[in-house]
């Protein structure tokens, strides 16, 4: 068994209580914290017999790794992934929507990266062990629930793991700020991988010839990129927006 990972924030923590309070060890919160917002928490924690226990603030940053922990922390047992890559594949009774990141090794960008894909109905995300960050606690605590709802894939080798979704008919599609054409150029509504690279380098070399095409985001202004996790935002929502919102 894996052994126990600490998730803080309302919203993190507060999926978690939803999806799988079982798997809750025990939550931390600061008693000084009295606000409705608190209240509620605690309300249906208690509904859920949770163990609670109170902490200051001290400890409460310590045990998150931030202060950014909103006054709530919790140590819980890692879920198992329910399914392999190719089980959710097979599973799924639409075209698949996928968001592929090559080199994301921040924490805060993979959180908001996975909230925008949770957002969007995208069916997972795919990231190389060697170029990517895991979920940690920051990652889900920026994610807002969103790490413990859409699954995340690290693969050993990316170009080979895109090799075999072109094998399943899906039109792996990169970014690129030099490509003739744009994302609004593109058919989304059949199975694809949006495949994005980590802001200032992009995509590796090897991860780029591997995409059956390449697009660009238009840039109107003075800056020439976007945040990768914004960058996503806007593919997979036009990719929503096309497959009918």
């Amino acid at each position: 068994m894996s052994s126990p990972k600490v998730l803080f924030g309302f919203h993190a923590v507060g999926v978690r209580l939803k999806t799988a309070p079982a798997s809750i060890i025990e939550i931390y919160f600061e008693p000084t914290r009295r606000d409705a917002r608190m209240r509620q928490f605690i309300e249906k924690a208690k509904e859920a017999g949770v163990r609670l226990i109170e902490a200051d603030g001290l400890r409460l940053a310590k045990l998150a790794g931030s202060h950014g922990h909103q006054g709530v922390a919790a140590r819980v047992e890692a879920l198992p992934q329910q399914h392999s890559l190719d089980d959710l594949l097979d599973s799924l009774s639409e075209p698949p929507l996928l968001l592929v990141l090559d080199g994301v090794t921040d924490p805060h960008n993979l959180g908001a990266c996975l909230r925008v894909a949770d957002g969007a109905g995208a069916h997972a995300v795919i990231a190389p062990k060697d170029h990517a960050v895991g979920i940690n606690a920051t990652v889900a605590k920026v994610a807002s629930g969103a790490a413990e709802t859409v699954p995340y894939f690290m693969v050993t080798n990316l170009a080979r793991t895109l090799g075999e979704l072109k094998e399943r008919n899906i039109w792996c599609i990169g970014t690129s700020d030099d490509a003739p054409k744009t994302i609004y150029q593109v058919d989304l509504k059949t199975p694809t991988a949006l495949v994005l690279g980590a802001e200032g380098e992009g995509m590796r070399q090897l991860t780029r010839k591997t995409c059956d095409e390449l697009v660009s985001i238009p840039m109107k202004g003075g800056v020439e990129s976007l945040n990768v996790s914004v960058a996503s935002g806007v593919c997979l929502y036009e990719a929503l927006r096309q497959r009918g919102g």
